[in-house]
């Protein structure tokens, strides 16, 4: 299954591993990593998959890493793929479903910090970067804040695509063109990290695309 998963940007690869890992809960409630694993597929699915599967897809991750969570409360997994999966769903479907997430997404990065900031290479801090560049001020958005958590996070990932992707774009609204050419500069000539492939060639693709727009 982990195969599967390394090959997620085969849609095909990634259901096959989302419906084993769920045949893995049902068998096992138990099972913390069938549990975190799933929630982190359906992730993936969530934000790839055809437009009327992804709701679904995210909604299950979310019961996925609860259980995680519950299983495991003091890891960083369960708290994480939670807060992702809300974050997915905050973005893409809508103010009313972001208003509903933001306090549990916070609070669950904000777990993940005191348990591991560490946790896949400051993943917590680096979605914080986007949930308060995202977040409208009025319900506690800042740039100031989003950019101090994206900055945390390269301490342990100094060639992050997406780190330095999401900074390049807070940059663009700030009107800080050119520090945002040298965040986009850097995605591009950032190697593959052989854990985030398919990520990395997404946020080199949208790195040009938006460099290319910038004047």
């Amino acid at each position: 299954m982990d195969a599967l998963y390394a090959n997620r940007d085969n849609l095909s690869s990634a259901r096959r591993a989302a419906e084993l890992w769920a045949a893995d809960l049902n068998r096992d409630p138990s099972d913390f990593d069938a549990a975190w694993k799933l929630a982190r597929i359906c992730y993936w699915l969530g934000g790839h998959g055809t437009e009327n599967e992804r709701r679904a897809f995210l909604d299950q991750g979310i019961k996925a890493a609860q259980a995680a969570r519950q299983l495991q409360p003091n890891r960083p997994e369960g708290h994480f793929w939670t807060a992702a999966n809300m974050g997915e769903l905050a973005e893409h479907f809508g103010l009313r479903v972001g208003l509903k997430y933001r306090g549990p997404i916070r609070t669950e990065l904000e777990s993940v910090l005191r348990i591991d900031a560490s946790y896949l290479a400051g993943s917590a801090d680096r979605a914080l970067g986007r949930y308060y560049h995202q977040m409208p001020s009025l319900f506690g958005g800042s740039l100031s804040r989003a950019e101090q958590h994206l900055r945390a996070s390269l301490v342990y990932d100094e060639h992050s695509t997406i780190s330095h992707y999401f900074r390049a774009e807070l940059l663009v609204e700030a009107n800080r063109v050119p520090e945002a050419r040298t965040e986009l500069r850097r995605v591009l000539e950032a190697p593959l990290n052989p854990d985030w492939i398919p990520e990395d060639k997404e946020f080199k693709q949208k790195a040009a695309a938006l460099l290319a727009n910038l004047h």
